[in-house]
Formats: structure tokens, C-alpha cells, sequence
């Protein structure tokens, strides 16, 4: 199963606001092209014009200067006499056509002075937008070098999730690692910053800075929040986990000592840290998943479920009183167990929609 073909990871497209076809900086630097292009037709036009129609003394750069002076108004000495109906007529066309395409140009340079602002905006309006369409989505509450860990973790298995951290500048230098991140600048302990990130809606947050009495109050605030969340925090003290879980968080992480346990079993184990380490790997996503079922799932048999397949397989199912290993296909399952699979996010999806189904 895990030799099955590799497929690409689908990344979100981000919002178009740069300089490439379809941005809004393309777009801008089209309308200056545009109008330059228009307002250079409208003096060569003019000068041609006002050379034909001045008399036989009139020369080139007089032409011109009377196309200038004409498209600018600035009202200095006219050097080619406007005095038939036919120069008036042209002179007045000259100098509407000329003064809107100027205006026209001078607007979009200032435009393009403020894109950077522009762009900006738009990004965050495009983020709000996307994070209020979220639904059973994570947040990651510090995006530093554990945040990201988590970032890529859930990315690979297709879980959507929002990044919190005070530093904007490196959330920004994420977007090519995470294309379609989306983010929040801020404190992620303010109630205004989580709501910001749907926190009613999520299903659960990270506490993963690198401060111990910050993701006790990031803990604290979630749940509060959100009691449904589930708050898994990283303790850099061991001692203070207690405080963490008193505080809220479901599940306490040491990096220290999960680091210890990993390097003792890569010694005493080492053939099952290769098994992990290989399915971490892999491009297809494939994971140990629990799915729960829920309270109004009515029971059922495992052979109810799609066939296994190279896209999943039910290994144990956990009840309230035992942990079943390598279930049979006979074996009955009802609300408030939970599957344990070995599963790609494709097969995630499958036993998802399958238990759905059961519930419809």
C-alpha cells in the first residue's frame, strides 16, 4: 500500500495581487501602458493637426508646443493663431481628449505608488474572506520551527488550518513553502485575533510557541472560547505540564522529552521507526488515523464499510472498555468508537463518507 503511485500535492491558489496576468499590479501597469500609449497618439495627432492648419511660417516644435501647452492648459502665448472654426473645433478636442488621458495617467501612477498598500489589503480581505468559508479547521498558534512541523504535517494530510504568530514578516516568507497560507499577525492568546480565526468553528488548536506561559494562556482563551476544541500545547518545562492541563490543554508535548523516547527507540526499535519514518515520507499522505463515530451512528458491521483497499485499512477499533487489534470484517461497531486505520487522505475521506451515509 505505501508503494502505491505518488500523486502531487494540491495546493489553494493565492490571491492574484501581483504583477502577473490577472494581479492587481498587472492590471495597473496595463492601464499606465495604455494611456501613455493614447496620450503619445494624442501629440503626435495634435502636432500634425496644428502644423497643417498654422500658417506657412509655422514649424515642427511650434506644433508642438502649442499640442502641450493645449493638453496641459496651462494658457501661455499662442504661437499658431486659432482663429477658423475648424482650428477651435480641433483645439478643443485636443485639449478634452489630451487633459482626460493625462489625468488618466497621473491617477494610475498614484495608484501604483499605493499598490504595495493595495496589495496588502487585498491579501487580508482575501484571507478573511477564505477563513470565515472554514469549517472543523486547526489553528496553529506560533508558525516558528514546531508550528511549521505541525503546518506541513496537516497540509500533507489535507487539513485545512490558519497560522497565528506577532512576526508578519516571516509568516510572509512562508508563502512559497505553504502556497495559499493563510494567516493571521498577532497575539494568539487575544480573543479578537482567535475569533478572527473562527475559533467557534475549529476543531482544534496548537499551542506550539515557545513560550510555556504563553501557550498556557493561548490554552486558557481557547477553550474558553471554544470548549469543543481540542487544545494540544508544547511544554518546554516539564514541570509545567500540570499548570498546561489545569489551564485546558487535552494533550501536553515536551519536544524534550518526545525527543528522548524517539532516540531510545530508533536504538532498541529500530525497524518500527523506519516503518513510521517511511509513511511520514511518502507523497500520498498515509497516516495512522483515528475516526470517531458519532453519537447518532447506529451500529453497524466493518464489512459494511468500503472493501479494503490500497487506500485504507481498519487495524483496531477502541470502545470505551477495550482496544480490539485487527478487527474481523463481522466485527460490530457503534456511536462513540473509534476506527484506527492506516489510511491515505483519499481512504480518510472513503470510511468518512461511508459513516455519513450510516447516519443519514
Amino acid at each position: 500500500m505505501l508503494g502505491s503511485k505518488r500523486k502531487k500535492n494540491r495546493h489553494s491558489k493565492a490571491p492574484t495581487v501581483s504583477g502577473r496576468p490577472g494581479g492587481q499590479l498587472y492590471r495597473i501597469l496595463l492601464r499606465l501602458q495604455t494611456a501613455a500609449m493614447v496620450l503619445a497618439a494624442i501629440v503626435l495627432l495634435g502636432t500634425a493637426g496644428f502644423y497643417g492648419l498654422g500658417p506657412s511660417d509655422v514649424s515642427i516644435t511650434d506644433a508642438l508646443y502649442m499640442t502641450l501647452i493645449t493638453i496641459t492648459t496651462v494658457g501661455y502665448d499662442e504661437v499658431i493663431p486659432i482663429e477658423t472654426l475648424t482650428s477651435r473645433i480641433f483645439t478643443g478636442l485636443i485639449s478634452i481628449s489630451g487633459f482626460g488621458t493625462l489625468t488618466f495617467l497621473f491617477t494610475s501612477l498614484s495608484v501604483l505608488f499605493l499598490e504595495r498598500d493595495l496589495d496588502e489589503t487585498l491579501r487580508r480581505r482575501h484571507v478573511e474572506h477564505e477563513i470565515k468559508k472554514l469549517s472543523g479547521h486547526y489553528l496553529i498558534c506560533g508558525f516558528g520551527r514546531v508550528g511549521r512541523n505541525v503546518g506541513r504535517e496537516l497540509k500533507a494530510t489535507h487539513r485545512h488550518f490558519v497560522a497565528v504568530d506577532p512576526d508578519e514578516t516571516m509568516l510572509k516568507a512562508q508563502l512559497e513553502r505553504f502556497p495559499g497560507l493563510l494567516y493571521l499577525a498577532g497575539d494568539a492568546s487575544d480573543d479578537d485575533l482567535l475569533f478572527a480565526a473562527c475559533i467557534e468553528n475549529a476543531r482544534g488548536v496548537f499551542a506550539v510557541t515557545g513560550d510555556d506561559s504563553l501557550n498556557l494562556m493561548i490554552a486558557l482563551t481557547s477553550k474558553q472560547l471554544n470548549p469543543k476544541a481540542r487544545v494540544v500545547a508544547r511544554c518546554q518545562e516539564v514541570r509545567n505540564a500540570p499548570k498546561l492541563r489545569k489551564a485546558g490543554a487535552d494533550a501536553i508535548v515536551s519536544p524534550d522529552f518526545t525527543g528522548g523516547m524517539r532516540i531510545a527507540s530508533a536504538m532498541v526499535r529500530p525497524h518500527t521507526m523506519s516503518f513510521f519514518d517511511e509513511m511520514l515520507r511518502t507523497e500520498e499522505g498515509w497516516r495512522i488515523e483515528e475516526i470517531p463515530l458519532p453519537e447518532s451512528t447506529p451500529t453497524f458491521e466493518l464489512q459494511r464499510l468500503p472493501p479494503r483497499s490500497e487506500h485504507y485499512m481498519v487495524v483496531a477499533v477502541s470502545t470505551d472498555k477495550d482496544l480490539l487489534y485487527n478487527p474481523s470484517p463481522q466485527q460490530s461497531v457503534s456511536s462513540g468508537d473509534t476506527l484506527i486505520v492506516i489510511a491515505s487522505p483519499e481512504g480518510r475521506a472513503r470510511v468518512e463518507q461511508a459513516i455519513n451515509a450510516f447516519n443519514r
